[in-house]
């Protein structure tokens, strides 16, 4: 039997092309730290982690390398930037779309003081901005939304957010997990003052290293949330106030980031805008295919517009945890079924608390690998 990998918005597999051997290579062949070693295969290293940053600025239009600040991935960059701006009496707006790695966070603050507002989107998982503005208070210090969902693949208008933002007076936090390597992503058009992201999904990354990339007023402002050491500043027993030593305390995973380099490079040669049409086209004919399956219900979008190559779908009169089992056990293929740390998008779309089975595609996905699942879903449902 074979196996199909479709949980791509998981986490990406396989990997970009070179990814595996530039992390062997940095093992077997450098291994050392970075700011802490005055010899030749430190600096190597750290001219690999002065590349990978300006690899992101490049895929993000972003133009201040020491502003571009590694984690360990997207959700760790989301805690940073929102208990870092967050106060008690501060009040943040975010969307009914969000992940956990958004709304958890903010919820351990409201505790301490801090509100927030959840501005709903339709069953389509659309999101209004206009919405928006009935909810702005004079105490609203930000709005932190994610860019699609990563339940039904929805695209949200956060250049229109982004514009609300500055003309609010507003800081806006994006959340990329979903978009960053499927979708051109201007910081300077969108207007964000932090981009958060993460390199194991569309990145074509490992897992283990993410990051986010902010502007010089929002730095400054932030509190840390990790304190140690940086390899600067050693006579002091306070963090470094400058970038990106502000936000990076400890070793930081080098392995992850020599991945994440040949991963951009990768991402960057193929261009952006192929692998959104490719895993477009490849979409395209999954929804064809299983529009034509009546026991089924496709959640949000059944078109091509402002969407990922993420789709759920959910068997009213099945149990969905029991197809998708048996999708693997039977045909090899590998989903995403529950409530995917979304439990708000579930209940906007109108699939909480079943949730739904959700196949998502990637670059390195075939059109042999869409019939072949649509086939077997059709087999599966009729078993």
């Amino acid at each position: 039997m074979r196996e199909l990998y479709l949980d791509n918005g998981a986490t990406a597999f396989p990997k970009a092309p070179g990814v595996a051997e530039s992390m062997y290579n940095y093992l077997t062949k450098i291994g050392c730290n970075v700011n802490r070693g005055a010899y030749k295969s430190s600096f190597e290293a750290e001219n690999i982690v002065y590349e990978t940053r300006e690899l992101i600025c490049e895929l993000f239009n972003f133009n201040k390398t020491e502003n571009v600040i590694f984690t360990k991935n997207v959700t760790e960059s989301l805690n940073i930037l929102v208990k870092g701006l967050l106060k008690p009496g501060d009040h943040v707006i975010i969307s009914s779309m969000e992940h956990n790695a958004v709304v958890r966070p903010i919820n351990s603050l409201v505790e301490r003081g801090v509100e927030y507002s959840k501005v709903m989107c339709n069953r389509e998982g659309e999101l209004d901005p206009n919405d928006i503005y009935g909810l702005i208070k004079p105490n609203t210090k930000a709005i932190v939304m994610t860019h699609a969902s990563n339940v039904c693949g929805t695209i949200l208008d956060l250049k229109r957010v982004g514009y609300m933002c500055k003309e609010r007076g507003l800081y806006f936090i994006m959340d990329t997990a979903q978009t960053a390597g499927f979708l051109d992503i201007d910081y300077k058009e969108l207007n964000a003052d932090a981009i958060a992201f993460t390199g194991h999904k569309g990145l074509l990354g490992p897992q283990g290293i993410g990051g986010f990339i902010v502007n010089d007023e929002l730095a400054t402002v932030l509190d840390t949330l990790v304190e140690g050491g940086t390899g600067s500043l050693s006579d002091k027993e306070v963090q470094p106030e400058y970038m990106p030593d502000k936000f990076e305390a400890g070793t930081l995973n080098i392995p992850g980031i020599y991945g994440l380099n040949a991963a951009l490079k990768y991402i960057l040669k193929e261009k952006v805008n192929t692998i959104k049409e490719k895993e477009l086209f490849l979409l395209e004919n999954f929804l064809e295919g299983i529009l034509n399956i009546p026991e089924l219900n496709i959640v949000g979008k059944k078109n091509l517009i402002n969407r990922t190559a993420v789709v759920s779908i959910d068997i009213p009169t099945k149990d969905n945890a029991i197809i998708a089992y048996n999708l693997y056990n039977d045909f090899g293929i590998m989903t995403r079924c529950g409530l995917h740390c979304a439990p708000s998008a579930h209940q906007t779309l109108g699939t909480f608390p079943q949730g739904t089975i959700r196949f998502s595609f990637s670059y390195f996905n075939t059109i042999e690998d869409v019939k072949y699942a649509i086939d077997a879903i059709y087999k599966v449902i009729r078993s």
